[in-house]
């Protein structure tokens, strides 16, 4: 990669700030174009981050965990007395599960995540987060009614279902397993993470069975 000192780097701030159109997609695009035409970025680079965080690094990792908890109980006993520690297991370490916890869902129980302060988020089983989970609205209203939230994604709990909200900070991560789905009776672990997704290990989702 070209080095640049730091004023021509600045400079090439200032540029990209006089410039770049108020859409945050387009700034995104304008900034990477502005890169690549001075030779400071590789846009196969770029792609490759991206699908790495949003298919290897992403919430694929989480459902192989979830899916390994569904049929390996011993597994998902571990996960439950110390997430890092088993999850660990399939190689995912680093960033956001050096201090995590996983949170099971019930017939009595439903969880919730949120951070209330920025977005603190296990990067390394559920990827990217959703730009909803950082959103202000979002992370007010879950604390204050957390059902009504649920409702807005499609979730409506029995009333008796008591919905717990779990603050995650950078000391600690939470992950939801959610409750596997009937029907689903000797399904092998490929098939089951297949089903599992990121709203559903944030607790914004259940799991379902596609028709």
């Amino acid at each position: 990669m070209t080095e640049h000192d730091s004023h021509t780097v600045a400079a090439i701030h200032r540029e990209l700030h006089d410039h770049l159109p108020s859409d945050p997609a387009l700034r995104v695009k304008a900034l990477e174009s502005v890169l690549v035409g001075k030779g400071m970025l590789d846009p196969a680079a770029v792609d490759a981050w991206i699908e790495l965080y949003a298919d290897e690094i992403g919430p694929k990792r989480g459902a192989r965990v979830v899916a390994r908890a569904w049929t390996d109980a011993a597994f998902r006993a571990r996960l439950l007395a110390d997430a890092t520690d088993a999850i660990a297991d399939f190689g995912f370490t680093g960033w956001g599960t050096a201090h995590m916890r996983v949170v099971e869902n019930t017939d009595e129980v439903h969880n919730l995540v949120v951070c209330t302060l920025c977005s603190c988020y296990p990067h390394a089983v559920l990827g990217i987060p959703p730009a909803w989970y950082k959103s202000a609205p979002y992370r007010a209203r879950a604390v204050r009614d957390p059902r009504g939230v649920l409702v807005e994604f499609g979730v409506a709990l029995p009333a008796a279902t008591e919905v717990r909200v779990w603050d995650s900070t950078s000391e600690l991560r939470y992950m939801v397993l959610p409750r596997r789905p009937d029907g689903t009776d000797g399904w092998s672990e490929d098939r089951l993470a297949a089903i599992v997704t990121r709203n559903a290990m944030i607790g914004t989702a259940l799991v379902t069975v596609p028709a």
